[in-house]
């Protein structure tokens, strides 16, 4: 399924609809009509972002419509037709646009019509220029080479592997030494790197590890949640690399070699005991690879970069902090589980699959792309974190109680009755799930007194060390708790009666 809703926010950021396109991997003519019917439907970023994703589509596809036929040009004649001198691709389209229309065709938009020759050449394994903008693009990739860190104490050798971007336009670059090639330093690596540039690029293009890009083919693009949420943040769109196609950024696979050798070739000898130690020797050198002269131009990548930096949209007030990502469904207590603690959900969401996403500080509950609900993080105290508007109506007259409360009152009325709420509260999976029968036990000595419920909760005991509440309950109406009484003996119709100690030892 189309994903409507990154279109929308692509459009709101300014990304022309090719590149939308590309980043989707979707056909021009889809962004078109989306934002077509988007228009139509007075559809935009900021309303979308309430809506569900199921919601926008019902708005753009009220009934569903049929794509128009579009006309294929001949690429290999306009292929041929290239190599000559002073013809254009928009010269080529216009010819094109002039034959369907007389043929009474529908034509592909020059977006599409370029896209779709670009397709080809791979196709072909033919050449073609691809001029760059300033400002456009950050290629970004792992280098090969690996540099090393010596552990002082033990002697051991660690790897350390070198995350490079670099701007096409002008090859200024930042290199950054990890311990590893995580989603965790990938994403720290990105934004190291923004910080270094002072910008971010319209456009973002990776490889297709799996720490950026879950599957990349040519019907469907899977982003990484994280790394897609990352770009949301500094307003830019990711577009990898095609598999397989290492032309698709061939900036960067230059930079990479030539970071690889200027850097961790020259210090290969060198040893390094720290990766903060490591980092400033590669900070040095990719200080003097960006201001070093160019061999065949004048200039340099810093000077080049000078003016590109204007061109780059500017960073957010606040870095983006690092989120993971994990699925749950909502329990019948209306709160989803992270790493031991519980947060809540309004209770109409009690048995559905939602999304979380968990930072250092906020704990974020979406459904089909919409959050329900947030909470502040906990690390310590209660592990419940209950709004009470997420609460059914019957449960929100308990929001006052917590298992302190009731251990304190069943305490005032005695150890066996303290004995049975404890076992009830430490019963459940969570605490919450007891509260009602814990109010429900104690008000029985609103209807039997505290000393006959005492009583009962030892009765009760007596057969099991988890008593319920009818246990107890029943034993109260039935009379249990109440000690039998001895019924006095009847007088003997004798006189005297000798008892058994006379028959022993004789009389006394």
């Amino acid at each position: 399924m189309t994903n409507y809703r990154e279109i929308l926010r692509l459009t709101s950021l300014g990304i022309n609809h090719k590149q939308i396109a590309e980043s989707m991997d979707i056909s021009r003519q889809t962004v078109v009509t989306v934002l077509q019917r988007a228009t139509v439907a007075d559809l935009g970023w900021q309303t979308a972002q309430s809506l569900s994703d199921r919601e926008i589509a019902a708005q753009l596809y009220p009934q569903g419509a049929n794509k128009p036929a579009y006309k294929m040009p001949d690429y290999d004649n306009i292929h041929k037709e290239l190599a000559k001198p002073g013809v254009t691709q928009q010269l080529l389209w216009f010819e094109y646009c002039d034959k369907c229309r007389a043929a009474g065709e529908i034509p592909y938009g020059l977006t599409q019509f370029k896209t779709h020759y670009r397709e080809y050449v791979v196709k072909t394994k033919a050449t073609m220029h691809v001029s760059r903008k300033p400002g456009e693009l950050i290629e970004v990739d792992w280098a090969g080479q690996t540099a090393h860190i010596v552990n002082d104490e033990t002697g051991e050798t660690i790897e350390a592997y070198l995350f490079v971007a670099a701007l096409p336009y002008s090859g200024y670059s930042y290199a950054e030494a990890f311990y590893n090639r995580e989603q965790d330093a990938w994403i720290a690596a990105h934004v190291n790197a923004f910080n270094y540039f002072g910008g971010v690029s319209r456009i973002l293009v990776p490889d297709n590890l799996k720490t950026g890009v879950i599957k990349n083919s040519r019907t469907e693009l899977v982003l990484n949640r994280t790394y897609q949420e990352m770009a949301e943040h500094y307003g830019t769109a990711i577009i990898p690399t095609r598999v397989r196609a290492p032309k698709d950024k061939a900036t960067v696979e230059g930079t990479v070699g030539i970071v690889a050798t200027f850097i961790l070739a020259a210090i290969r000898n060198q040893k390094f005991f720290s990766l903060l130690e490591l980092n400033e020797v590669v900070r040095e050198r990719l200080h003097t690879l960006n201001h070093k002269p160019f061999q065949k131009k004048d200039g340099s990548r810093a000077q080049l970069f000078t003016e590109e930096r204007i061109s780059l949209l500017p960073l957010p007030r606040n870095a983006f902090e690092m989120a993971l990502w994990k699925t749950a469904k909502v329990s019948f207590n209306y709160h989803v589980e992270v790493d031991g603690r519980y947060y809540s959900v309004p209770y109409e969401y009690i048995k559905r699959q939602v999304d979380v996403r968990v930072t250092r500080n906020v704990v974020e509950v979406f459904y089909e792309g919409t959050r329900i609900c947030s909470h502040v993080r906990q690390y310590a105290g209660d592990k419940y974190s209950t709004q009470d508007a997420h609460m059914p109506p019957n449960h929100q007259a308990y929001t006052q109680w917590n298992g302190e409360r009731f251990r304190d009152w069943a305490a005032k009325i005695g150890q066996q009755t303290s004995r049975v709420i404890e076992s009830i509260l430490t019963g459940y999976k969570v605490e919450q799930q007891g509260y009602r029968t814990c109010m429900a036990l104690l008000k029985l000595s609103d209807a039997y007194t505290p000393q006959r419920l005492e009583a009962a909760c030892d009765k009760a005991l007596f057969y099991t060390p988890r008593p319920s509440y009818k246990t107890v309950q029943s034993i109260l109406k039935s009379g249990q708790d109440i000690p039998e009484q001895k019924a006095p003996s009847e007088p003997s119709k004798h006189g005297f009666t000798r008892g058994a100690g006379y028959y022993k030892g004789g009389r006394k």
